[in-house]
C-alpha cells in the first residue's frame, strides 16, 4: 500500500506542472501556446482555431498545413476587409514563422478554418488539430473550445 501512497502524493505534487505543460507545446525551436476554438451552434458548418507560435529559431519556419478529424476540410485563412466587406481566403503558402518571431492567429485576423464540420463544437471540449510545419514537422494539439462569440481565450470557463 505505501508504494501507491507515494505515488499518489507524486501525481499530486506534479500535476499543476503537468496541467501547465499542456498549456506549451515545444516543437523544434518553436513554442506553440494558446491553443483554443469556439463552440459552435449544433449545426453549424464551420469552425475556426487560434493559436500562438513562436520561433525561437535562428531560421525561418512555415505553418503549411492542418488536420483535425472534426472537419472534412481544414485551411490556414486570412481575413481581411474590403469596402466593409469581409473576406476571408486561404492562405495556400500558409504562414510564415520568422526566425526570432511570434505569430499570432486570431479572430479578425489570420486563423485556421474547420469546413465541413462533422457535428457542432461543444464548449469546454477539445478538439485534436495537427499543426503541420516546413521544417519542424508535424504536431497535434487539443483546442479547447470557448463559449460561442469568445473573442479571445480569457473569455473561457476553465475547469480545475
Amino acid at each position: 500500500m505505501k508504494p501507491l501512497m507515494i505515488l499518489a502524493a507524486a501525481f499530486m505534487l506534479l500535476a499543476p506542472t503537468l496541467s501547465h505543460a499542456s498549456m506549451e507545446t515545444r516543437l523544434g525551436d518553436l513554442i506553440i501556446t494558446g491553443a483554443w476554438t469556439r463552440a459552435t451552434p449544433t449545426r453549424a458548418p464551420t469552425g475556426a482555431g487560434f493559436v500562438t507560435i513562436e520561433n525561437k529559431g535562428s531560421s525561418d519556419d512555415r505553418l503549411i498545413a492542418v488536420r483535425t478529424s472534426i472537419s472534412g476540410k481544414s485551411e490556414i485563412h486570412t481575413m481581411t476587409m474590403d469596402n466593409g466587406v469581409m473576406r476571408m481566403r486561404q492562405l495556400e503558402d500558409g504562414i510564415a514563422i520568422p526566425a526570432g518571431g511570434t505569430v499570432t492567429l486570431q479572430p479578425g485576423g489570420n486563423h485556421l478554418m474547420f469546413m465541413q464540420l462533422k457535428q457542432g463544437i461543444a464548449q469546454d471540449t477539445a478538439v485534436p488539430v495537427t499543426l503541420v510545419f516546413e521544417k519542424a514537422g508535424e504536431v497535434t494539439l487539443d483546442f479547447l473550445a470557448a463559449p460561442v462569440g469568445s473573442l479571445k481565450p480569457a473569455e473561457m470557463h476553465h475547469k480545475h
